[in-house]
């Protein structure tokens, strides 16, 4: 099984326009079909998304998601083998804080805690360390 961690940033011509709701229907329709679990974490200004699955659906998501053009600056952090799902069975789990919420905030630090608890410590640290330093949009 593949996992495939990246970041990118929004194209400010656009993020005005995300919907976060549209990006997580849309990903777990398509991620259910292919077998791929993982999490997004969306602030506003970046996404940060791990896919898990059979290789091949990982890479033709992964394919799926640089030709977006919501995203620029997209940098794969780790693409590695694992042997079991670290996020769980979930089309997509997802978090995104609330408007007004403010960095650090222990709501969303718990919640991604919780998303990533079986992750690799440096996979799960990616994710922690975005939501504590974050400020939402």
């Amino acid at each position: 099984m593949r996992q495939l961690l990246y970041i990118s940033t929004v194209h400010r011509a656009v993020a005005a326009t995300i919907d976060p709701a549209t990006i997580l229907a849309a990903s777990r329709r398509n991620n259910a079909r292919d077998r791929i679990t993982g999490l997004l974490f969306f602030n506003g200004k970046r996404f940060l998304q791990v896919l898990e699955g059979e290789e091949a659906n990982v890479d033709t998501t992964f394919r799926r998601i640089q030709q977006d053009d919501r995203h620029y600056g997209l940098v794969v952090l780790s693409n590695r083998e694992v042997a079991v799902r670290e996020f769980g069975e979930w089309a997509m789990a997802y978090h995104a804080p609330g408007t007004g919420g403010q960095r650090g905030d222990p709501a969303t630090l718990g919640r991604i805690a919780a998303l990533a608890a079986r992750a690799a410590p440096d996979v799960r640290a990616t994710f922690e360390g975005l939501a504590a330093s974050a400020r939402t949009a």
